[in-house]
């Protein structure tokens, strides 16, 4: 029987002897405690899903490498497709890290202020670089802005596997699934701002069409096979799932854009209560 657990501990192991520098400086990047590192990687404690996705960003790795040891492996997440996922970052450690953080702002500053008004100039700002480093590692600004949306999917995906691998009752995941794409202060709001500018710039933009549509695949398909699994377990009612899919998603997508924009009357809490009463109604066996 596979030892699960004790394969991510080394594949973490594997993350830190890649990174150039000390253990201490790895956690400290990651923003966990040094001591809680170790007893994770001796198996005293388990990693939680944030800090999976933390080391799967900070070790230019993937969730679902770090857990299956393959970033195609089959997971209940279904993986991004090629056009989905970013770039490999540089090789040289100080550069990756760079990189890395120029994509952090970039992602921040386009959820914030939108795609057409963040200029190179405003991410070397909030970088604290000059616009000329900004252009080794993205020649132009629309190869920041693209791969910053890249950033956005993959981002999503990793966390959506590392909350989402240990739960078997897929009543209980599809709830947890809702619960992540619910619009809430912090990084999700951001997350919204993204897509709703994404959907935007795919409307306008065919060379923009392939990311949007390839990451909405791979979120339909999340659902469905959620749903599927449900049906196999008895929780979930006999309609055709990719219906049940299609109404969910657009439900989901629906209600965001309202709380996003400040529909009046419309808030997390009652898009979230709206949400789990299509699942009892709609979806749930009776």
């Amino acid at each position: 029987m596979r030892d699960t657990a004790s394969e991510l501990r080394q594949r973490v192991r594997q993350v830190l002897r890649e990174y150039r520098g000390s253990q201490r400086a790895f956690a400290e990047q990651i923003g966990l405690d040094a001591t809680k590192l170790s007893k994770s990687l001796n198996g005293t404690r388990r990693f939680t899903a944030a800090e999976l996705t933390r080391i799967a960003e900070t070790g230019d790795v993937t969730v679902n490498w770090l857990l299956n040891g393959s970033d195609d492996a089959e997971t209940v997440a279904a993986a991004p497709r090629r056009s989905a996922l970013r770039h490999r970052s540089p090789d040289r450690p100080e550069e990756a890290g760079r990189y890395q953080q120029i994509l952090d702002a970039a992602w921040h500053l386009i959820a914030e202020r939108g795609y057409h008004s963040v200029r190179i100039a405003d991410v070397a700002r909030e970088c604290g670089t000059s616009p000329a480093t900004i252009h080794y590692h993205f020649p132009g600004r629309d190869d920041l802005l693209t791969e910053a949306l890249r950033h956005s999917v993959r981002q999503a995906f990793d966390r959506q596997v590392a909350e989402l691998h240990s739960i078997t009752d897929a009543h209980e995941r599809l709830l947890r699934l809702i619960e992540l794409q619910l619009p809430t202060p912090g990084p999700l709001r951001l997350e919204w701002s993204i897509w709703l500018q994404m959907w935007n710039e795919s409307a306008l933009r065919p060379e923009m069409r392939v990311l949007h549509t390839d990451s909405y695949t791979r979120w339909h398909e999340t659902i469905a096979r959620t749903i599927q699994e449900g049906q196999h377990q008895g929780v979930f009612a006999d309609t055709d799932a990719q219906d049940l899919t299609m109404m969910l998603t657009a439900l989901i997508d629906g209600l965001g854009i309202q709380v996003l924009t400040e529909r009046p009357g419309r808030s997390v809490e009652r898009m979230r209560q709206a949400l789990h009463d299509f699942v009892e109604r709609e979806i749930v066996r009776k």
